[in-house]
């Protein structure tokens, strides 16, 4: 694996790491490029809120994330993020 690709993929677990234990977090899944839609390491969650809430968007871009396209949920949020 490239440097590249290793720091990518250190910084969507970081991420996932993250938001496990701040953000209101139902489900966080880290998905590798041949597993995700994007071609990219992917973080998958579901947050408890509408919308997505601040913490979620900081620690996103703390590890310099690209918010992807989601559908919503009537009382949660779909959060994806690739890097």
């Amino acid at each position: 694996m490239s440097p590249c690709v290793v720091d990518r993929r250190n910084a969507v677990q970081r991420a996932a790491r993250t938001l496990r234990d701040c953000a209101p977090t139902v489900l966080v899944d880290v998905r590798p490029p041949e597993s995700s839609r994007h071609d990219a390491w992917t973080l998958d969650a579901v947050v408890r809120s509408e919308g997505i809430p601040p913490e979620v968007c900081r620690e996103l871009a703390l590890e310099g994330l690209t918010l992807q396209p989601a559908p919503s949920q009537p009382d949660a949020t779909h959060v994806v993020a690739t890097k």
